[in-house]
């Protein structure tokens, strides 16, 4: 059985390269192109994974990348000025030009979390249709990368499967809902790895980190950054 997710709020490639730049304290003028292309290509596995939907956009990065990286081994190109012609010029460009895109949208959201705290006068009725939920509130400081980063931790950390063993696993997306809550009424909030370390077999993680978003989308769990690097504490609601 295939359990696919589509994540609609995902940013794009120039997102993730700032991710990592940002993660490695790398200076965005000479970034490492070895390695940050093979941490990008490791992410693209990743997804994989978990069955997510990669856009097309994500393989072009992935291949100016690996581009790149073989312009950095050949000899230098000259312009016509007689200067050394550096390959990624054109990816720090556009890295700036969305880092200060990003930057500006932030302020502008939050400009606008800010006039949510004011009140004017008026002689309007409230509007009482259901309105969504609101993820800035539900995920707080976390994001889809420390999700990927806790899953990635979880899959290594898993006992090993014996190798002679064949099992067929019958296991669904509501099983392992019904799971997180078991373990939310029994801890009240708990963390990522805590929750998956007796998860012996990778389909029981891939299912139960589905089961974890869909959770988090229908508003009954939030989730928020932890001490631990790559892990995160999961509550409910009524508990967060």
């Amino acid at each position: 059985m295939m359990y696919k997710i589509k994540l609609h709020d995902f940013e794009g490639p120039l997102d993730l390269l700032l991710f990592f730049i940002r993660r490695d304290e790398i200076d965005i003028y000479d970034i490492p192109i070895s390695k940050i292309t093979k941490d990008f290509i490791e992410y693209l596995k990743l997804f994989e994974q978990l069955d997510l939907e990669v856009a097309g956009d994500f393989i072009l990065m992935a291949a100016t990348l690996m581009q790149i990286k073989v312009k950095m081994l050949l000899p230098k190109e000259i312009d016509e000025k007689g200067e050394e012609i550096d390959p990624r010029a054109d990816l720090v460009r556009a890295l700036l030009e969305y880092k200060r895109y990003k930057e500006m949208s932030e302020e502008f959201i939050y400009l606008e979390s800010n006039m949510r705290n004011y009140h004017f006068r008026g002689n309007y009725e409230e509007d009482e249709k259901e309105t969504p939920n609101d993820f800035s509130v539900l995920l707080k400081n976390v994001t889809l990368y420390d999700l990927i980063k806790a899953f990635k931790k979880a899959l290594v950390q898993r006992p090993a499967e014996p190798v002679h063993e064949i099992r067929k696993w019958n296991i669904t997306i509501d099983e392992q809902i019904e799971y997180i809550s078991n373990k939310l009424i029994e801890h009240k909030q708990l963390s990522f790895i805590d929750l998956m370390k007796d998860l012996a077999s990778k389909i029981k993680i891939v299912v139960t980190f589905i089961a974890l978003l869909e959770m988090v989308k229908a508003g009954t769990i939030g989730l928020r950054e932890s001490k631990s690097l790559n892990d995160f504490i999961i509550y409910g609601l009524t508990n967060g």
